[in-house]
């Protein structure tokens, strides 16, 4: 999904990015490895942020610590926001905020994407997706609304923003071979090794992936491409 989200955006060495949570980097350096005009990651943690300063050795690369509903950034100074799993823990208020500032930020016609959790259709009953979100938000202690993919679109197309692309996959998370392919294997030995250190850290990870794996026929991974409309 990274990587089709990434085609999709296109970015060139003419673009100024803007990439929400990129955490330990790993799209990142996809990003950089296009060289862009400039790169700003916007995370609150400051722990993430700085193990990207590694990466980011460039005058015009930069993290900032900030939330993505009160990013800091100029307004339209962005060809290309984007960013992965960090809307689907937010309540809805917190993504109509999140997804109005990104819009702020880019400049018409600017380029935008996200790759977050949604339900598998439009019409999911209620009773169904009250009992995903529950289940899942009481094993991960964190709370979790993802969304149908209509409604994902409409959120975008309230700011403004034009889907130009959509992309829908099996939801693969805590799997070992997506953990692989998203950490590489230095990441997942050392997810891996702190699993198995921690006993309370396993417990929780092995109850978050058979809340997964129960709700698998409810849930799947979407990608959006959007662009900014001309004002």
């Amino acid at each position: 999904m990274t990587r089709f989200l990434l085609d999709k955006l296109a970015i060139s060495t003419d673009d100024d990015v803007v990439e929400i949570a990129p955490g330990l980097g790993a799209t990142t350096r996809l990003v950089l490895g296009c060289e862009p005009a400039s790169y700003v990651g916007v995370d609150r943690d400051p722990d993430p942020a700085g193990l990207l300063d590694t990466i980011l050795d460039a005058p015009n690369r930069r993290v900032v610590e900030a939330s993505v509903t009160d990013t800091g950034l100029p307004a339209a100074s962005a060809d290309v926001a984007f960013g992965e799993a960090y809307l689907s823990m937010q309540p809805d208020s917190l993504k109509e905020k999140s997804i109005s500032e990104l819009a702020r930020v880019l400049r018409p016609g600017g380029r935008f994407a996200l790759h977050e959790v949604a339900f598998r259709s439009d019409e999911t009953d209620d009773g169904s997706r009250s009992a995903t979100m529950a289940d899942l938000t009481s094993t991960i202690k964190v709370n979790v609304t993802p969304m149908s993919p209509g409604a994902w679109e409409a959120l975008l197309d309230r700011h403004g923003l034009d889907v130009v692309s959509r992309r829908e996959l099996p939801l693969h998370l805590l799997e070992p071979r997506r953990l692989l392919a998203d950490e590489g294997l230095p990441g997942a030995l050392r997810f891996l090794r702190n699993v198995l250190r921690d006993r309370d850290a396993r417990a929780r990870v092995v109850a978050m992936r058979k809340a997964m794996k129960s709700h698998e026929d409810h849930l799947q991974a979407i990608g959006l491409v959007a662009v900014r409309r001309e004002v």
